[in-house]
């Protein structure tokens, strides 16, 4: 078997659908939310949703330390490639996710893509009440000392655009907040084991 190319997977909204989920939730809690998950034009979406960034993201913190989280099912056309193609790339978890919230991320990538996802880095998202060493300001530091990577998948436009500025081949995770403009089965289709 030759050289295997190495793919960089995000978790939240690649793996499964964090946001989603949590919008769901979120508008369960409040009746009067008039918000569809399609207008979610921004991450995060606290503006659109007329809360504060601080509540927001209190709320999804706590959605990541809930069983809510670990119920999550991964997004089923990415857990369908990786039973069809999964064994012909190495795979890397690279995830943004405050160190409250963790251990739940790795967990939850173990349980659904542990055959696959052998490697789980991730780059703390920052929270006030948290003081923590700073070894990468990014996920783009953090892919520069992985090298070589050969793909990143990712929903976020600044980690992409990053992520392509230092050679990487990034794909952009098609999520209403990027400009994707590609089905999910169209951006797996952009990887390649030769």
């Amino acid at each position: 078997m030759g050289k295997l190319k190495t793919v960089v997977w995000d978790v939240d909204d690649v793996l499964n659908d964090l946001m989603g989920s949590w919008f769901l939730r979120w508008c369960q809690e409040h009746p009067g939310c008039g918000v569809a998950y399609e207008d979610l034009k921004r991450n995060p979406p606290h503006e659109i949703l007329g809360i504060t960034k601080q509540g927001y993201l209190q709320s999804l913190d706590a959605f990541r330390r809930s069983a809510l989280y670990q119920d999550l099912a991964p997004v089923m056309e990415v857990k369908e490639w990786f039973l069809r193609k999964g064994d012909q790339f190495r795979h890397m978890a690279l995830t943004a996710v405050p160190l409250r919230a963790a251990s739940f991320s790795a967990q939850w990538v173990l349980h659904h893509f542990g055959a696959w996802i052998r490697t789980f880095h991730f780059v703390p998202s920052r929270r006030k009440d948290e003081t923590i060493p700073l070894y990468e300001a990014d996920k783009a530091e953090a892919l520069r000392r992985f090298k070589p990577v050969d793909y990143f998948v990712d929903d976020n436009a600044d980690h992409v655009v990053a992520a392509q500025e230092v050679g990487i081949q990034a794909v952009f995770f098609p999520r209403p907040w990027n400009p994707s403009g590609m089905t999910i089965g169209e951006t797996l289709a952009r990887l390649h084991p030769g």
